[in-house]
């Protein structure tokens, strides 16, 4: 194929805010739940429009656009999915246009998410509960105990990675007798990142020594030994252990309709702090039957998008979804990615779920000749190709292997990235930017962070001052939370969870953090002239907040949420307020 073609065919209250589940927004969806305002004449002048009445305009509304001027508007109008008008008028409404009063708040862009896990928060088993949010074993209590309601007798709580103790004021796990005193009647696992420990309930406990008694299910299965506090060793990486046992044991559990509604509560959380779009970057591929020594971030790469492709097919997808796709052999021959690159498209499907390209990595950056090689093979190709550096060694080879590839293969039209990047310097951004790569900033070591002596980066203010292609990336659900307004806290601030300044003098402003949560990162799924901003011809992606991002107390940024989200010009999630 040719250059040319190549590059066209390219082309609330507490408890509400913590217990978000999928109810809400599925029902606004099924329903079309929500109170239609009554527009008083004269707040806001009618203008007449072409094409059609609106199907929905919202109006008194403090709308932050982030378009290329930072317009902020009064009303927006919204028909066949897209935005119509964007000003201080709207055209004259037809009797079945939904008018909505916003009453004053705050509307964004949906937000964009350029590197997260969500595949894997959809096949979480179990009746998996948002903890990310919650600041004390109180308010994990108090989740636990608003999510039970919902939970079939028999069937099991859990909450699993996109949280990490340091976010709790005890800076510990919950015990078994404060999990029983949160939920006595369902079992409860909770599992800590991507090999645990965990922490489980008394009828949790029960289960795992019934287990331990019984003859092994798998020769890999070791006794998961719940100590009396209710506490489950972590395992490892590789090999397997207590915590990875227990996890299989709930994944054996795991029916595809489990994993269906998994999905949806996915999406809906998701949805409920206004992040409308993902470019998903896999996990650690382990393809074909489960296995006791898989943690929370190893599932089949091949089967793992089923619950979410079903539900597309049956129009309930309400998130837009880009998956790229990870490949992590050191075979030299690199089996796995040249039949990717032979067999798959990139940038096929439609706007709410398309395949995206090469990434977290094409191999093991530690491989040496072999990752060297699998750049080379998907510059061939005519691939996006992204890789996640650790540290400024590996951001240097990196640089240095995409300048040789370049050489060889034009990759400037390509859109290349370098994700993380938690040190950079001023020549290595100029050589990126030369080949028309961009950069994904990490704002997720605030979580983990606990010594106010370690800089943890990304160097938000360097690189944005230096002009190279930028976004911004929380890098959840298994290390870190998803919710992106956690994320805008650490990157205008600087503190950890522990209330630490971190970052250095990185610090950027509410604008620049949220303009790199949506116009930036827009980018880096090739979808900047459809979704980032709210402008005239976009897809009609927003969030309603319920707090002021730009006026509230830096503490106040954590608890922003949508109090109503819409994708596609639908409504995905109505929390009543409006």
């Amino acid at each position: 194929m040719s250059r040319t073609s190549r590059k066209d065919t390219q082309r609330l209250s507490r408890r509400q805010f913590l217990g978000a589940t999928a109810g809400t927004a599925i029902a606004a969806i099924a329903t079309g739940a929500g109170p239609r305002a009554v527009v008083l004449s004269g707040q806001i002048p009618v203008v007449a429009g072409g094409g059609g009445a609106p199907e929905l305009t919202l109006v008194n509304g403090r709308i932050r656009t982030m378009d290329a001027r930072n317009t902020i508007a009064s009303a927006v109008s919204i028909r066949n999915g897209r935005f119509v008008t964007v000003g201080d008028a709207v055209p004259a409404p037809a009797p079945d246009t939904r008018v909505i009063d916003l009453g004053g708040r705050t509307v964004v862009p949906g937000i964009i998410e350029g590197h997260i896990h969500s595949v894997s928060l959809a096949n979480r088993p179990g009746y998996h509960t948002i903890l990310e949010n919650t600041t004390s074993i109180r308010e994990i209590q108090e989740t636990l105990a608003a999510r039970r309601p919902s939970v079939p007798e028999g069937q099991w709580i859990t909450s699993m990675g996109g949280w990490h103790e340091n976010q709790w004021s005890e800076h510990r796990l919950p015990t078994r007798r404060e999990l029983d005193d949160a939920v006595p009647d369902r079992p409860v696992l909770l599992y800590e990142r991507f090999t645990g420990p965990c922490a489980t309930n008394s009828l949790g406990k029960a289960f795992f020594d019934a287990a331990d008694a019984a003859p092994p299910l798998h020769p890999n299965v070791v006794r998961v030994n719940v100590a009396g506090n209710g506490l489950i060793a972590e395992a490892g990486f590789t090999g397997g252990g207590p915590s990875a046992t227990a996890l299989y044991y709930l994944r054996r559990l795991q029916t595809f309709e489990d994993k269906k509604r998994s999905t949806l509560d996915a999406m809906s959380y998701s949805a409920s702090v206004g992040l409308t779009a993902h470019l998903d970057q896999v996990l650690f591929p382990t393809p074909g039957p489960l296995h006791p020594n898989q943690v929370l971030s190893n599932l089949d790469q091949y089967r793992m998008y089923d619950s979410w492709l079903s539900l597309h097919r049956e129009g309930k997808t309400i998130i837009r979804l880009q998956m790229n796709f990870l490949h992590n052999q050191s075979d030299p021959e690199l089996p796995e990615l040249k039949e990717r690159l032979r067999n798959q498209f990139q940038f096929f499907g439609d706007d709410m779920m398309m395949t995206g390209s090469i990434g977290e990595w094409a191999a093991p950056l530690a491989s040496a000749a072999v990752w060297a090689e699998a750049q080379r093979l998907v510059a061939q190709a005519g691939w996006r190709n992204e890789n996640s550096v650790q540290n400024l060694a590996g951001l240097t080879q990196v640089v240095e292997a995409y300048e040789k590839v370049n050489k060889e293969f034009d990759i400037t039209n390509l859109r290349w990235a370098v994700h993380h990047v938690p040190a950079v310097t001023h020549d290595l951004l100029t050589r990126l930017r030369a080949l028309g790569c961009g950069v994904q900033m990490a704002a997720f070591r605030w979580v983990t962070s606990n010594d106010p002596k370690v800089v943890v980066g990304a160097p938000f203010r360097t690189i944005l001052d230096h002009g190279i292609q930028a976004g911004i990336h929380g890098d959840g659900v298994h290390i870190a939370p998803l919710n992106p307004w956690l994320q805008m806290y650490f990157a205008t601030t600087g503190l950890n969870s522990f209330g630490d300044p971190v970052n250095g003098d990185q610090q950027i402003t509410r604008q620049e953090a949220l303009r790199l949560f949506t116009r930036g990162n827009s980018w880096f799924l090739r979808m900047e002239d459809k979704i980032g901003s709210i402008e005239s011809g976009k897809l009609a992606d927003l969030a309603v907040l319920n707090k002021d991002y730009f006026t509230v107390t830096d503490q106040e940024i954590k608890q922003i949420r949508s109090v109503l989200t819409i994708v596609n010009g639908k409504i995905v999630h109505n929390a009543g307020v409006v």
